[in-house]
């Protein structure tokens, strides 16, 4: 229901609407609107600029991106995760996890305005090398050259791809594929050796340490308890110097490892080596960038990183395990030695604190000694929704940052993000209610869990209670809805049924007459309607946001919403 330029929706789709694109493509004539352009806030201040095709574009825009999914998918290299089906951040992040082990150092990638930078020429000659339907790659050319208005003037594009198209994504991936491509053979060149030498130093200290144990139990039976405690406490020390050693040469300078992850136009990059190896990656890959795709890397972003150190990557900080005290674990009745420089993954503080600020659910005040005091507020913006639209506001945006961060080994630090959210929300209800938040609390806790009685639509009572199932670390998922953090969102979600099913029936769900060219007259949501019209009465009672209508019907809505 989002409008484009020409003030057109999807209300109204129907097989005529339908034929006639299919008659303009056939033909040639079909031309794309310019996109309306908006702006979106991110999160370090700048926003993003979002293309909004017309309601026609978007149609023939899934069928093209149908199309090209169907041709390209098969080709894409495994090491690429954004806007792909069955994967996400987290079939990235997991991928970082299981092959990123033992890295030395980090390159954070990251690209200056790659959909808006894409050189449309280049864009076109890499889709000819797999497509030769060339009436196909013009109506794709016809597209990235739409242009956008934006205050009432239209501007061309010579670059890019509009991001909020629905086939930019895919295109930016045909676009960035040159790049795993490229990554791909620059391993094959990058790595070297089989295995790294064994450790000198490791083998060493484990021998003194045998040696030590060895002739401690020998004279045990000479020893007085104070010697027994002093020698075990000295075999100890020498068993500790050699179990936070690796048994193999960190540094050996014959054998290296390239490895590569790619999210959309953010990467990170893992190598196994010198910081020199890692700086003449950095500067290959840019060079690459700049020389075969036209783009540039954006240096102050783009940054080396030390494993030990922490890597932003997708919004986790990405770091390496460091050597404990207990380096050996219990598994299946069998003692193993835990690995070293495994990849983990930690949310950051910031993350989850500025959500707690941008949402409006607490505020920081500081002391006469500078100390940081965070005080509970009532959400301003939800004090007027229906108290059931409150809770689930509240549960919608702590299930998606938790379902997000799942995978991070310090994922329980969200439980203090649930107790700020819970208690901003006792002051949403005081505000609300105009009373204390132990009165709000008093009113609606059952059990130890604070809940709200509802009546859903078909007259059941049900009760909506504020998350309280802790955050465990959990696998992760392949869907790429993790994707997305939840903003607060209305609980009830009216979607209308399956309205392809509909439209070919070829009925009038209001007249009930049988129509050749039905239309859907569809509204944003149910809230709009009055029981005064016959049609939108009609479609409060089928609680529906779209009906199939005949030519005669359709137009006695027309001019209503």
């Amino acid at each position: 229901m989002t409008k484009g330029i020409d003030g057109e929706t999807l209300s109204g789709m129907g097989m005529e609407r339908i034929n006639r694109i299919i008659r303009k493509i056939r033909d040639g004539s079909y031309k794309p609107s310019p996109v309306r352009r908006q702006y979106i806030p991110k999160a370090n201040g700048k926003v993003r600029p979002l293309g909004i095709p017309s309601a026609d574009d978007k149609l023939v825009q899934e069928v093209m991106r149908l199309i090209l999914e169907a041709i390209y998918e098969p080709t894409f290299d495994k090491c690429s995760h954004g806007f792909r089906p069955k994967r996400s951040c987290h079939t990235a992040l997991k991928q970082i996890q299981h092959t990123y082990t033992g890295a030395k150092w980090f390159i954070e990638g990251d690209i200056k305005g790659c959909f808006d930078n894409i050189d449309q020429h280049l864009l076109a000659g890499i889709i000819r090398k797999r497509i030769q339907d060339e009436q196909f790659i013009g109506l794709i050319w016809k597209f990235l050259r739409a242009g956008y208005m934006e205050n009432q003037q239209y501007n061309a594009t010579y670059s890019g791809a509009a991001q909020g198209s629905i086939i930019s994504p895919i295109l930016a991936n045909i676009y960035m594929n040159e790049l795993d491509v490229f990554m791909r053979d620059y391993k094959t060149g990058f790595d070297k050796g089989e295995k790294r030498s064994d450790n000198a130093e490791y083998s060493r200290r484990k021998a003194r340490w045998y040696e030590a144990k060895q002739a401690l139990l020998r004279k045990w039976d000479t020893l007085t308890d104070d010697e027994r405690i002093e020698a075990t406490r000295e075999v100890e020390e020498k068993r500790q110097r050699w179990v936070t050693l690796p048994s193999v040469d960190p540094t050996d300078e014959n054998y290296r490892r390239l490895t590569y992850c790619r999210y959309a136009d953010d990467f990170l990059i893992g190598v196994i080596g010198s910081r020199e190896d890692a700086e003449k990656v950095r500067a290959n890959v840019r060079e690459f960038i700049k020389e075969k795709l036209n783009l540039e890397l954006s240096m102050e972003k783009t940054l080396i990183t030390h494993a030990a150190e922490k890597a932003r990557f997708l919004g986790y900080d990405v770091t390496t395990s460091r050597p404990g005290k207990n380096e050996f674990v219990k598994r299946k009745g069998a003692r193993y030695r835990r690995k070293t420089s495994a990849i983990k993954l930690y949310v950051p503080k910031e993350k989850w604190r500025n959500r707690l600020l941008d949402g409006g659910m607490m505020i920081i005040q500081k002391d006469e000694n500078g100390k940081e005091r965070w005080k509970f507020i009532a959400r301003s913006n939800f004090i007027n929704r229906a108290p059931v639209e409150i809770v689930g506001g509240f549960n919608s945006e702590i299930r998606g940052l938790y379902n997000y961060y799942a995978l991070a080994s310090n994922v329980s630090v969200l439980n203090k993000y649930s107790y700020i959210a819970e208690y901003s929300m006792y002051h949403t209800f005081a505000a609300k209610y105009r009373c204390t938040p132990a009165q709000a609390i008093a009113r609606h806790m059952k059990d130890g869990v604070f809940g709200i009685q509802y009546i859903t639509a078909k007259g059941t009572q049900k009760r909506i209670e504020f998350y309280h199932d802790g955050f465990k670390k959990k696998a992760g998922t392949n869907n790429a809805d993790v994707d997305n953090i939840p903003k607060p969102v209305t609980f009830y979600n009216f979607k209308p049924k399956e309205l392809i099913v509909r439209l070919l029936r070829g009925e009038c769900e209001w007249c009930g007459n049988p129509c050749k060219m039905p239309q859907v007259r569809q509204v944003k949501k149910l809230s709009e309607l009055k029981q005064d019209e016959e049609w939108q009465a009609l479609m409060l009672k089928k609680r529906r946001v779209a009906l199939v209508l005949c030519e005669a019907c359709y137009a006695k809505t027309e001019g209503h919403v």
